[in-house]
């Protein structure tokens, strides 16, 4: 009797404690899924008048990575923050276009309206035994500084052990690898945006598919132009 009663509760824990990992792993994805979404369904369309407060999305690619089988083959890569920052650690990457959205919170000690400027980077992990790359958020607040020097990005690690991350983009019909909103005026943004994230593995034969989050896009002109009217003077 004693020897099934240990039995059961060996067993027990065993999978209490399998559970208490697969949701310690899970968590940080979840985390940083939440935070994708926010950016994304808090984009804003670019500026129309003189400050050009807010840019405009374009996905301009200065290279391509090699890829991975389950993305697209030829995965853009951006320059415009990889160049001017080194990470957070190692050889940095940007993966996305720089998005201007209105996810910024606002406080009693920053003077910056809600709207910030946004991009994602992979990064080499300082850890030894990590898998992959680390996913890195850069943002920047204060998007017209004095003298029209940029200032450095924040970072903020969103997720480790990651092999690649990839952002389509729809124009109503298809699913598209690019993304410019100077291409055609009577369309700023795309109707949604698709992250897929590519979570590192020991081995190919482990390789599980790639983690897909697909955000709505839903920006109405009129309330932008207020978004941007009451965001300027704060």
């Amino acid at each position: 009797m004693l020897a099934a009663i240990n039995g059961v509760f060996y067993s027990g824990l065993k999978l209490r404690n399998r559970s208490a990992a697969s949701l310690e792993k899970s968590l940080p994805l979840a985390q940083a899924l939440t935070v994708l979404k926010r950016d994304l369904a808090s984009l804003a369309l670019p500026s129309t008048n003189e400050t050009r407060l807010i840019g405009e999305l374009q996905s301009s690619p200065t290279g391509t990575g090699s890829g991975s089988g389950s993305g697209p083959s030829s995965q853009p890569r951006f320059g415009s923050l990889a160049g001017a920052t080194g990470g957070m650690s190692g050889q940095t990457a940007q993966v996305s276009p720089d998005f201007y959205t209105l996810s910024g919170l606002l406080d009693t000690s920053s003077p910056w309206p809600s709207v910030q400027k946004v991009a994602y980077l992979l990064v080499d992990s300082t850890n030894r035994s990590a898998l992959g790359k680390d996913l890195i958020r850069a943002v920047t607040r204060n998007l017209l500084p004095a003298g029209g020097f940029e200032e450095e990005p924040v970072e903020q690690l969103l997720l480790t052990d990651v092999e690649d991350v990839f952002f389509l983009y729809h124009d109503g019909t298809d699913w598209v690898d690019s993304w410019d909103s100077t291409a055609d005026e009577t369309m700023k943004l795309p109707r949604a945006i698709k992250v897929q994230i590519q979570l590192a593995a020991e081995t190919r034969a482990s390789q599980q598919a790639p983690v897909e989050l697909v955000v709505p896009i839903v920006v109405e002109a009129s309330t932008n132009s207020t978004s941007q009217s009451s965001g300027g003077g704060r």
